[in-house]
């Protein structure tokens, strides 16, 4: 296959342009046989018919008996009831006022000074979609310096505490928390209230929740005194909430113009609701995944954004996709492992990272670039004659897109005029809704994820095992893996795990054997032995 197999007309027939919002998508690049739309038109309308009834508020989370509502949250009018519809815009209003009053030092420490940095403690979408949007379009110096518990790792945990030194007295942490049980974000809690009251500090009153009406957080915030309590929807997933308070709140506090995130959203909505297969960009880029992977997933997505305030896209539809399209079973119950694996990092950085492998190795991927076709604001500079960094910029994204399809790689090209918070609204929206039409047109629920739950289930069956390990050891003061795990009536190798991890962190001791058989571990010797 080269470059000239694609013909003008070819081009200006696979070439979607919604003029009025400067977004378009050129699918010419995908190897679609010459029945394809013809073949794919009942699944493709069936998508459209479940998507209208979705938002119009049917249980389109079947194994949690939920609605799906993240597109009223652009549009309240399409809630299904005024109570929805009224929260909502009361979300809005509310998410707005209180960072208005932090702004102006209305509301303000407990020792009456103005709020410096904003503290997000959160993990998954309730990380991803903040962090997305604070990269895309926060101003360079937004009034309140972000920072993020996204994780439990105790070494990140006090790095982000370390760069906020003394400013953790100025420092307002949202927690968020649909349940207020994920346990990564209840520890980043319990760290970040230990590091305030190292500092004579009482984190209740620094600390908003973000969470479920009646959660655990919730109680937890109405019984500490937090400053204030956001409500999280049970009809909105973690990884479709960055326009619920999930992201309104933290966006607002760093004067992110909200209403304008939420109207490009709204609009693209509108387009990709109501178009024809063959004008509609996120059922045709739901569509070309089908192609690409034959409905099975069997290609990669590599994500190429060509800006570096995009550089998060790609961590952000990971989850998006993968989280959501990554199912063991299609809702009639069916074994069919699908799903869509997703990375990127940004163009042209990737040309020196793996491009050469996309290119020059295994088939196994489909690319989506994403064109931002105003490269700066103000004057350019000429690196050449002639010549200045963005003509580079598009130059690398033409050459790469060109390279691959001359060895045969497909890609999709999504164009944007300049990233603006309305663009970055319009990008989410399509690929939300582009997830959404992918899930029907391989029958599954791409709403639940039960292999979440499973590794939480296992990650709290770890640690009931860790503390028989504990007490296990310290009865029998030394042991080995096998001779510990006999008396526990459990695996060898998680037994040594356990004890692996103990002997690094302190309190046992580990002389090691030529095998993990032959390791001995020693309690209460408070070191590892080397």
């Amino acid at each position: 296959m080269s470059a000239s197999a694609v013909s003008w007309n070819q081009f200006c027939e696979s070439f979607v342009r919604y003029e009025d919002l400067g977004l378009s998508l050129d699918y010419s690049r995908m190897s679609l046989t010459e029945t394809f739309f013809e073949d794919m038109a009942p699944l493709a309308e069936r998508a459209l018919s479940e998507m209208k009834a979705l938002e119009a508020g049917a249980i389109a989370n079947p194994d949690e008996n939920r609605m799906v509502g993240h597109y009223w949250l652009r549009n309240a009018e399409l809630a299904p009831n005024k109570e929805i519809r009224d929260g909502i815009l009361s979300d809005i209003a509310e998410s707005k006022a209180f960072a208005a009053a932090v702004h102006s030092g209305e509301v303000r420490t407990a020792a009456g000074e103005k709020f410096t940095d904003l503290l997000v403690v959160g993990i998954g979408g309730s990380a991803l979609g903040p962090q997305l949007v604070s990269e895309a379009v926060a101003a360079l110096k937004p009034p309140l310096a972000l920072h993020f518990f996204d994780n439990t790792d105790p070494d990140g945990l006090a790095r982000t505490l370390a760069r906020l030194g003394k400013n953790l007295a100025t420092t307002l942490t949202v927690v968020i928390s649909k349940s207020g049980g994920t346990a990564e974000t209840r520890n980043g809690m319990l760290v970040a209230k230990a590091a305030y009251e190292d500092q004579g500090l009482d984190f209740a009153k620094h600390a908003v929740a973000v969470t479920g009406p009646g959660s655990k957080m919730d109680e937890h915030a109405i019984r500490e005194g937090f400053i204030k309590r956001f409500p999280m929807q049970d009809w909105v997933g973690g990884r479709t909430s960055v326009m619920h308070t999930v992201g309104l709140v933290p966006a607002a506090l760093q004067r992110i113009d909200i209403d304008a995130f939420l109207a490009g959203a709204a609009a693209a909505d509108e387009k990709t609701r109501s178009l024809p297969v063959r004008q509609n960009i996120s059922l045709l880029m739901a569509l070309m995944w089908f192609s690409a992977g034959k409905g099975k997933g069997a290609k990669d997505m590599v994500i190429l954004p060509y800006k570096d305030r995009l550089v998060l896209l790609s961590k952000y539809l990971q989850q998006l996709v993968m989280e959501s399209l990554g199912k063991e079973r299609d809702l009639d119950g069916k074994v069919v492992h699908q799903g869509i694996a997703v990375y990127g990092n940004k163009g042209s950085t990737d040309q020196h990272a793996y491009v050469q492998q996309l290119r020059d190795g295994v088939n196994n991927f489909f690319a989506t670039f994403l064109e931002v076709r105003r490269a700066q604001d103000g004057p350019p500079l000429e690196v050449e004659p002639g010549v200045t960094c963005g003509d580079y910029l598009q130059g690398f994204l033409r050459g790469t897109r060109r390279a691959l399809f001359e060895n045969g790689r497909e890609s999709l090209t999504l164009s944007i005029p300049e990233v603006t918070v309305r663009t970055l609204g319009m990008i989410i929206a399509i690929f939300e809704r582009a997830v959404g039409f992918y899930a029907v047109l391989v029958n599954i629920n791409a709403y639940h994820q039960p292999g979440v739950e499973a590794g939480k289930k296992a990650a709290g069956e770890f640690l009931k095992l860790l503390a028989s390990v504990k007490s296990g050891l310290a009865e029998a003061g030394e042991s080995t893996a096998q001779a510990l795990a006999g008396k526990l009536a459990v695996d060898p190798e998680d037994v040594w795990h356990c004890l692996n991890h103990l002997a690094a962190n302190g309190g046992v001791s580990r002389t090691a054997g030529a095998t993990p058989a032959e390791d001995v571990f020693t309690a209460g010797a408070g070191a590892t032995a080397v």
